[in-house]
């Protein structure tokens, strides 16, 4: 992995391609955007590949993660599937901040991916994060930081958030752990669940955003920034492992 693919290893940026195609970077208006409770459910969408609002994004040279909705428990739900495999599904928001913002989800791991370490570049691999991302003022980072969202923007054509928040089903850190990414403290992870115990069970998550956001990103502002985007990601090709996991319907409730 070279330099400029580092810099953005672990965010969703569509490619040069699909960006003029769909014409929908995460912090700029357009199709996908959404206010309030409205993000394209699963459970209403056919069964097949998953199509707008949500797009596929990856990085350059790697084997796709594959996203599919399926029927499961008498239910459509989206089916992520990793093997040796980096890939992300992006819906576009444009969520005004409140101190109540509050994000519910249920989901659900059936294959955790056996030597992910996520406090390592090496293990840098999950079954499935569900991941915000926040319109935050770059200018107020560090030259070094500034410098890697510039390398990342060269890399992919696109702008980089500068703030994404990540949780995270894991297979060993205890469950409220908070981190880095072992690539870039751009984006930062709470551990929500952790090994087998709920292993092949649908979970409920329900979280306050901007309690989160303070949790994690705290050192950086006392405000949470504008909220631009949901990602769904999983990725298996630092470790070449395989996990299987699914997401049903996401809530963003004000």
């Amino acid at each position: 992995m070279d330099s400029e693919q580092c810099a953005v290893r672990s965010y969703w940026l569509k490619p040069r391609y699909l960006a003029a195609l769909c014409s929908a970077a995460l912090t700029l208006p357009g199709i996908g955007h959404a206010q309030g409770d409205v993000i394209a459910a699963f459970s209403q969408t056919p069964i097949g590949p998953l199509g707008a609002p949500w797009h596929f994004a990856t990085l350059p040279n790697k084997s796709p993660t594959e996203y599919s909705v399926v029927e499961k428990d008498g239910e459509h739900v989206l089916r992520v599937s990793t093997h040796d495999a980096y890939g992300n599904m992006v819906h576009t928001l444009h969520q005004t901040p409140t101190p109540s913002l509050q994000l519910q989800w249920r989901w659900r791991v059936d294959q955790l991916i056996d030597k992910a370490d996520i406090k390592t570049r090496a293990g840098d691999d999950s079954p499935i994060k569900l991941c915000v991302s926040f319109d935050f003022d770059k200018s107020q980072l560090s030259l070094g930081e500034r410098t890697k969202l510039r390398l990342g923007k060269i890399s992919t054509g696109e702008d980089i958030p500068a703030e994404t928040l990540c949780y995270i089903w894991d297979n060993k850190l205890p469950v409220g752990t908070a981190q880095h990414n072992a690539f870039t403290h751009r984006m930062r992870y709470i551990v929500l669940q952790s090994g087998s115990a709920s292993k092949g069970q649908w979970v409920k998550e329900q979280r306050n955003v901007a309690a989160d956001y303070q949790q994690v990103f705290g050192d950086e502002s006392q405000t949470m920034p504008m909220v631009i985007g949901l990602t769904i990601s999983a990725d298996s090709d630092n470790t070449h492992g395989e996990g299987i996991a699914y997401m049903g319907d996401i809530h963003l409730r004000p």
